[in-house]
């Protein structure tokens, strides 16, 4: 059982880590100040550094959290798919469904994902790789996996299909947002499951 003290820590911490990425996503990282973080959060800017040693490792912790989430999430809908009874592809449907819910909770943190994701010479690009390959690493496996059952081709790229199936949700889902809003979740889920299930070509 977690001490209260854990608890309280965690839930400060989840408080820096929204206020960090909603002015970061409207500011950018340079010019977004440890104080406006603490302001933004309700918290002393000593509470800052009582659980981060600087900005920079607040950003890191921030992309590890968020990304973490992410691929839990993918994994959570891979494994209730199975259980199911499902295919590998309706695992990866499940997935692309899951991907959509988190974008559709945390726009701000995808958004400074994707942003971040080509930047270079950035002190946490070592971390972005890190985390970026753990939550690819999970549609790897399914599509090992359906490789494996003969579900799908064994001519597949197994690593360059889960980044473009993970690529695909992200910049669907961001463009959905900014420039398609009008549309439901369910519509975008059906676009992107059409192109999975390659229905798209007409055959």
């Amino acid at each position: 059982m977690e001490s209260s003290g854990t608890t309280r820590r965690q839930a400060t911490r989840q408080r820096l880590y929204e206020a960090a990425v909603t002015l970061i996503a409207e500011k950018g990282f340079s010019t977004t100040t440890v104080d406006e973080i603490a302001e933004r959060a309700g918290v002393a800017k000593g509470t800052v550094y009582y659980n981060f040693k600087s900005k920079t490792e607040l950003f890191e912790e921030l992309l590890r959290h968020g990304v973490g989430l992410l691929t839990a999430s993918l994994r959570a809908a891979a494994e209730e798919s199975a259980e199911r009874g499902g295919t590998r592809v309706e695992a990866l449907d499940a997935m692309i469904r899951a991907g959509l819910d988190f974008i559709d909770r945390y726009p701000a943190f995808t958004q400074l994902y994707v942003a971040e994701l080509w930047r270079t010479n950035r002190a946490w690009q070592s971390t972005l790789l890190v985390v970026r390959q753990e939550a690819v690493a999970v549609v790897e496996d399914v599509l090992r996996e359906a490789v494996r059952t003969g579900e799908l081709s064994e001519e597949i790229d197994i690593p360059l299909t889960a980044a473009a199936l993970v690529g695909m949700v992200l910049v669907a889902a961001l463009d959905w947002q900014a420039f398609q809003p009008e549309r439901s979740i369910d519509e975008v889920h059906s676009a992107l499951s059409l192109l999975l299930h390659g229905r798209v070509s007409g055959h």
